[in-house]
């Protein structure tokens, strides 16, 4: 079974999701490793509350590499075969991107390439645009840049605000992170150049 480490700066509801389609059966991968950033991060208490090992680890006083050759020693330790990024909010190094090389899965919420970096949802608003919705891609050098694995569009309504659009947006994340990692570990995905494929 294939054993997946998450790492997540805040809520963790997209962790939860993931936990929730892995205790039903849908996935055949565990969660065994949460590690955080933040120290009171609520991820962490989802994590412990489904058995898996919940680590806060402080950037403080840490180079980027530095701090990221912590979290690939932590996910070796634990076999992990698939890192996610569930709302992790630091860029990752190159240290990191090497270690685990198409082995790293990141959700967005906007249809990449369009809106790229923290503020998906408000820029996507700003635009003026008519669908946004969520990325999962594979995690390389770049920030939001690697392969996509699959999207989902949700509309923009006039009267949006950027809560109201997220709030529809992470409805589709909860969605399609665990069907990313479903398709990951059923071994349905390939990685050509720029571009992932199911098999």
């Amino acid at each position: 079974m294939l054993k997946v480490g998450v790492l997540a700066s805040g809520r963790g509801s997209n962790l939860q999701a993931i936990l929730d389609e892995c205790a039903a059966g849908r996935i055949p991968a565990k969660v065994v490793v949460v590690i955080s950033d933040k120290e009171g991060a609520p991820a962490l208490e989802r994590g412990r509350k489904a058995s898996a090992e919940a680590l806060f680890i402080s950037p403080k006083g840490l180079k980027r590499e530095e701090y990221d050759a912590k979290l690939v020693a932590e996910m070796r330790k634990h076999g992990v075969g698939l890192v996610v990024l569930a709302g992790y909010m630091r860029l990752i190094s190159p240290l990191f991107v090497k270690a685990f090389r198409n082995k790293i899965i990141n959700i967005h919420p906007a249809l990449l390439p369009s809106f790229p970096g923290t503020h998906g949802q408000r820029d996507a608003l700003e635009w003026g645009a008519k669908i946004s919705g969520c990325t999962v891609h594979f995690v390389d050098e770049e920030c939001d840049h690697g392969p996509i694995i699959l999207q989902k569009a949700v509309p923009v309504m006039d009267d949006d605000t950027v809560e109201t659009l997220s709030a529809r947006i992470l409805e589709q994340e909860h969605k399609a992170l665990p069907e990313a990692i479903r398709l990951f570990a059923e071994g349905k995905l390939r990685v050509e150049g720029r571009r992932a494929f199911r098999k």
